[in-house]
């Protein structure tokens, strides 16, 4: 993975003091990250601690990363080529600069064959996150999508912040409910209210528009957590730092042994073994977004997770980021 050069030397990065200015500091603690109720990939329950820290109030905007690009001159994966040594086999005729876009199919046949719904769209991007035709004019307040992992980072460098480790991001998620099946608490929509964007009706053929959107909404549509955050659940997945492990690691035998800061597994072993000709690591996103679905994706849960591969981008995949205390690792 190589990050483009962001550092144009132009005086435009964000100042000292409104790097924490959308910004909500979250105190550090210990709590049961993961879930032994849903998906394989999120057990076992163990305990961890994080540090304090400060997390985004929302994922990155359009507007943010249109100013990120503006000062840095950065292009995201989605504008470049592919390189055809990464993807041995690979006809050159389809190796070219795009996204993935979920396109909703007329019918299916197997709800596990993802390629039914994404298509691999020639420049698709964000600024044209549903293809060349469309575009972002009345957006700029909806998160931004088509990052890779890197166009992920450079921007939070040039924020002067980081991307969140999972258990960070969790933690966060969680809004100091420990335990509970959502950020908002144990129903999925208390008294009727939605409170995340998420899928109604039956993925990929039928969506209800129940929560009034069919794509992304805007970062603020739906309420906050218990620590001010929007958008932890819902809307778009979001980029972690941590390397995919398909399980978490087993709570410490005694209670002194909490890990703290834990960062989740190692680059060798988050290679996706059903494709073992192609040696691309993949990251930990979390939250779930607008697709998730009861019949097909229960992942919009603090303690859900997924892996990607760093170098793919997607129509419902953005970030946010953190700022570290000094003392901090």
């Amino acid at each position: 993975m190589t990050l483009q050069r962001t550092d144009t030397g132009r005086n435009d990065r964000p100042s000292e003091n409104s790097r924490t200015g959308d910004m909500v500091r979250i105190p550090g603690g210990t709590f049961r990250m993961g879930s032994n109720d849903h998906y394989p990939e999120e057990a076992p329950v163990h305990r961890v601690t994080v540090d304090g820290f400060w997390i985004d109030r929302t994922p990155v905007t359009n507007h943010q990363f249109k100013r990120f690009v503006i000062a840095t001159g950065h292009k995201t994966t989605a504008e470049i080529p592919p390189d055809p040594k990464d993807y041995p086999g690979a006809l050159p005729h389809v190796l070219y600069a795009g996204s993935l876009v979920f396109v909703r199919p007329s019918s299916t046949f197997d709800l596990r064959d993802w390629s039914q719904w994404w298509t691999f769209m020639k420049d698709a991007w964000w600024r044209h996150p549903y293809g060349p035709k469309s575009n972002i004019y009345t957006s700029d307040n909806h998160p931004v999508v088509h990052v890779s992992y890197s166009d992920a980072l450079a921007y939070a460098r040039w924020a002067g912040k980081d991307l969140p480790t999972e258990a960070e991001w969790e933690f966060a998620a969680r809004g100091g409910l420990d335990g509970a099946e959502f950020a908002w608490g144990d129903e999925f929509t208390p008294g009727g209210a939605h409170m995340a964007n998420t899928w109604q009706g039956e993925f990929p053929l039928q969506n209800l528009n129940q929560d009034g959107y069919q794509r992304t909404s805007p970062v603020t549509a739906f309420p906050p957590n218990g620590y001010g955050l929007h958008d932890m659940i819902g809307n778009v997945w979001e980029w972690t730092a941590d390397w995919y492990a398909p399980r978490h690691e087993a709570d410490a035998p005694k209670a002194c042994c909490i890990p703290e800061n834990p960062r989740g597994g190692r680059e060798e072993g988050s290679y996706d073994p059903r494709q073992p000709n192609i040696r691309i690591p993949r990251k930990v996103i979390k939250g779930g977004s607008h697709l998730c679905a009861p019949n097909y994706c229960r992942r919009y849960r603090p303690a859900a997770r997924h892996a990607e591969a760093v170098d793919t981008s997607t129509s419902h995949l953005g970030f946010r980021c953190v700022r570290r205390d000094a003392t901090s690792r």
